[in-house]
């Protein structure tokens, strides 16, 4: 549990069911790490806003800190990747190293022969696949709520972890959620979904974070048409490919189109439509397939593998093909161009509803003409 409503009504959902059933709240950033006190800490609230609804609920609870894991697991590596220009999605990873991963290891009333299940408040669904031979196998599809759709989230969760998830929510609208919220009386019936990334909370802009971990490496902001530089820049995170450049004094907007961590160049071009913000052919390292053992055969065809594409959440999936490089790496062709695909970000493979896996967005070209 988060202390949201989410996972709120998940919780009253099981709690209505015949299950042995107890709460657990992730610890996963300790603000000691930087001040030296917990107080003002973001997790408080949180943490309150959980025991308040088990209470409720009648459910025992306990808080686990993987604080440690969280740091050495997702924010480090994504540090090593905003260094180097890219743009990480820390809750891809969190939800596969640290919720469906450590937690998983430390949760309450787990021994070696009994391995408890975990539910989540994910918008997300798991059914079963039924072979021949072997065990059923599960398998990661889209929830009724195509809106809060959460699979791309889910999407580098291993198999070991899906078998063990449950998605209470799965059926439900997000109107649904909060109406059953406020029917059983939890108080945060109405809190705001949470935004953002959850170690900056409110601490203030995520740059100003970031800040306090990375050096400053200034460099220059180049116009990508005319060649001439524009402004300064103090360090490639602070940029997403996409994004609007804040560069006063120009007569249009200026818009993110490419980082060179070679030169530590920021490259810009007028406008949000133009050419150089579209791309169809990504490259993608460290795929990482939900069925490990079973990834597609036709990946090694000449034709290649058909599939949907999501680069960002919410995006509507893109048609694509998909091949195996000589390599071991993956290469995505999207049907059409895509607007502002990014370096660090992830690309979640779909086939029809059924999510197969992801893997990190190494770089990103154009098989069109300009």
């Amino acid at each position: 549990m988060s202390g949201g409503v989410d996972s709120s009504v998940a919780a009253l959902m099981l709690a209505k069911e015949d299950y042995d059933l107890s709460a657990v709240y992730m610890r996963n950033w300790d603000t000691r790490d930087e001040s030296g006190s917990d107080k003002g800490c973001e997790w408080e609230k949180d943490w309150e806003d959980v025991q308040r609804v088990c209470k409720v609920l009648d459910i025992p609870v306990t808080m686990v800190d993987l604080s440690k894991e969280y740091w050495n697991k997702v924010f480090e590596p994504s540090l090593r990747l905003w260094e180097q220009g890219r743009t990480p999605n820390t809750d891809v990873w969190c939800n596969r190293e640290i919720k469906f991963g450590a937690l998983l290891e430390r949760l309450p009333g787990s021994t070696e022969h009994t391995k408890p299940w975990l539910a989540t408040g994910h918008y997300a669904r798991k059914v079963w696949s039924h072979h021949l031979t072997g065990p059923p196998r599960p398998k990661l599809v889209r929830p009724a709520d195509r809106h809060k759709d959460q699979s791309y989230y889910l999407s580098s969760i291993t198999e070991d972890g899906l078998r063990r998830a449950m998605f209470p929510l799965h059926n439900l609208q997000k109107p649904e959620v909060r109406e059953l919220a406020r029917k059983y009386n939890l108080h945060n019936a109405e809190r705001p979904d949470s935004v953002g990334i959850c170690f900056v909370g409110e601490r203030g802009k995520f740059k100003d974070f970031l800040a306090g971990y990375i050096p400053q490496n200034s460099g220059s902001i180049v116009d990508k048409i005319s060649g001439k530089v524009l402004g300064q820049h103090t360090g490639l995170w602070n940029y997403t490919i996409g994004e609007g450049a804040r560069l006063p004094g120009m007569p249009a907007r200026m818009t993110v189109s490419e980082k060179d961590t070679t030169t530590n160049t920021v490259y810009v071009v007028p406008g949000t439509t133009h050419d150089k913000l579209f791309s169809d052919v990504l490259s993608i390292t460290g795929f990482q397939w939900i069925w490990k053992d079973a990834p597609p055969p036709e990946l090694d065809s000449d034709s290649g593998y058909r599939v949907q594409v999501m680069h960002r959440y919410r995006m509507k999936a893109t048609p694509a093909t998909i091949r195996r490089l000589p390599d071991g790496n993956l290469q995505i062709w999207s049907d059409k161009p895509e607007h502002a695909v990014t370096p660090g970000q992830v690309a979640a493979v779909y086939d029809g509803d059924w999510c197969l896996g992801c893997g990190l967005i190494t770089s990103t070209a154009r098989s069109f003409p300009l």
